[in-house]
C-alpha cells in the first residue's frame, strides 16, 4: 500500500511526531508513506512528493486551516486522487457543530475566520471518509481512529521490573532527576488544568523538588491572546514565582521524551474540549516512554478504556497531593501499574497495531 499524509509538519507542534511514527511503521510492514509537498529542510527525515497518481489513498491530518495545502497545490491533489481515496483525520473535533467548553472551542472563527458550517461542508467536499481520535465520535458518519500510539522501542529505559525502576527513580544522587515535575505542552486551553495541579503541589513543595513548564507562552499571557481576547491562554505569574516554577520556550519532537523523563513526575492533561470529545493526543501515549511516572488526569471514562485496568493507581482523582505522597513513599507499587501500562499499550495501542486498523479502514 502507498499513503500520502497531508498536513503540515511543525517539529514542535501537533501531529509531527504520530507521522513520522506511521512513515517508520508503513515501511517496517512493507508499505509506502510520504508527505504531500515538496522536500522539506527542516524535517529531512520525512520522505515528501508531489507525484499524487503514485499513491494509493491521501490521508488528511487536520488541526487547522494550514494542514490544507496552498494553491495550486491542493487543486493538485484533489485532481490526481478520486474523493473515495481521500480521507480525513480531524484531530480537534471541527467536524461538529459548534463546541465551547470553558473557554476551549472546536471552531477557531477569531483567528481563522471560518465558521462551523464552512468545516463540515469543506470537510464534505474533500472525503467521504472522516475518521477522529476518539472512541466515542458524536457524529454518526464518522468512525473512530485513535490515530496516535505507542511506540515500546522508544521506552527511554525499560526496566526488566518494578523494583528496579522505583530504586532508580528514587536514587537523587547522580542528578538524572532534577525536577519533581516535567510539563511539556504549549499554553493554549491548558491553564484551567494547570492552575489546580500546581497549587496541589505546593504544600509538597520542599519534598517534591523543582517544577518545570516547557512550551511556548507560559510565562506571560502572549500579547496575541490579549489581542483577540482568548480566554484559556492564561498564566498566574504570581503563583508560578511562588512556586519557583521554570518555564522554558518550546522544544522539537524528538526531545520531548528525554526531557520529560528529567521529572519524577509528568501529567496527562487534555484540553477541555478534547475532554469532552474523547479526543486522545500523541503526549497520551508519548508521556509512558519517557522515564518518569506519568498522572492521568483525565476523565475517568477515558482512563481504564485506553490504559487498562492496571493504570487505574496513575489516577490520582480529586487527592492530587495525597496521592503523589503515596506515590514517593511507595514507589514500586506505582512503578508496577507504569509497566503493566506500557505492556498493555504495547499489545493494544502500538503503532503496528494502529497502522493495520488504518489499512483495514482504508480497504473497507
Amino acid at each position: 500500500m502507498k499513503l500520502l499524509f497531508v498536513s503540515k509538519l511543525d517539529r514542535f507542534v501537533r501531529a509531527v511526531n504520530t507521522i513520522t511514527k506511521y512513515i517508520e511503521t508503513g515501511k517496517a510492514l512493507g508499505h509506502e508513506v510520504a508527505v504531500f509537498g515538496e522536500q522539506s529542510s527542516e524535517i529531512t527525515s520525512v520522505p515528501y512528493s508531489l507525484d499524487v497518481d503514485k499513491f494509493d489513498f491521501a490521508i488528511f491530518v487536520i488541526y487547522g486551516p494550514w494542514d490544507f495545502p496552498d494553491l495550486p497545490y491542493l487543486a493538485r491533489l484533489l485532481d490526481g486522487m478520486p474523493r473515495g481515496r481521500r480521507v480525513i483525520i480531524d484531530c480537534n473535533g471541527r467536524y461538529n457543530e459548534t463546541i465551547r467548553v470553558e473557554h476551549d472551542f472546536n471552531h477557531l472563527e477569531k483567528l481563522d475566520g471560518h465558521q462551523g458550517w464552512e468545516w463540515i461542508e469543506g470537510f464534505e467536499a474533500v472525503s467521504e471518509k472522516m475518521l477522529q481520535p476518539t472512541l466515542k465520535p458524536l457524529r454518526g458518519d464518522v468512525r473512530p481512529f485513535l490515530f496516535h500510539a505507542f511506540d515500546p522501542a522508544a521506552v527511554a529505559r525499560p526496566y526488566r521490573s518494578p523494583q528496579e525502576a522505583a530504586q532508580a527513580w528514587s536514587d537523587r544522587t547522580n542528578g538524572a532527576k532534577p525536577y519533581g515535575a516535567v510539563y511539556v505542552g504549549n499554553n493554549w486551553q491548558r491553564w484551567s488544568q494547570i492552575a489546580p495541579f500546581l497549587k496541589a503541589l505546593e504544600p509538597l513543595k520542599d519534598q517534591l523538588g523543582s517544577i518545570r513548564l516547557t512550551g511556548w507562552d507560559w510565562d506571560k499571557r502572549p500579547d496575541w491572546a490579549i489581542e483577540h481576547g482568548l480566554k484559556g491562554v492564561d498564566v498566574d505569574p504570581e503563583l508560578l514565582e511562588r512556586l519557583g516554577v521554570e518555564t522554558t520556550g518550546a522544544i522539537s519532537f524528538h526531545e520531548v521524551i528525554d526531557l520529560v523523563g528529567k521529572g519524577r513526575f509528568s501529567p496527562i492533561f487534555h484540553r477541555p474540549l478534547y475532554n469532552r470529545l474523547g479526543l486522545v493526543t500523541n503526549r497520551t501515549f508519548e508521556t509512558f516512554c519517557a522515564d518518569t511516572i506519568p498522572l492521568l488526569m483525565l476523565p475517568d471514562d477515558l482512563v481504564e478504556p485506553i490504559y487498562g485496568s492496571e493504570a487505574l493507581p496513575l489516577d490520582p482523582g480529586a487527592d492530587v497531593a495525597g496521592r503523589i505522597k503515596d506515590m514517593m513513599r511507595r514507589p514500586e507499587v506505582y512503578w508496577s501499574a507504569v509497566l503493566k501500562t506500557r505492556a498493555h499499550l504495547a499489545e493494544h495501542h502500538s503503532y503496528h497495531q494502529r497502522f493495520k486498523e488504518l489499512l483495514t479502514i482504508l480497504e473497507s
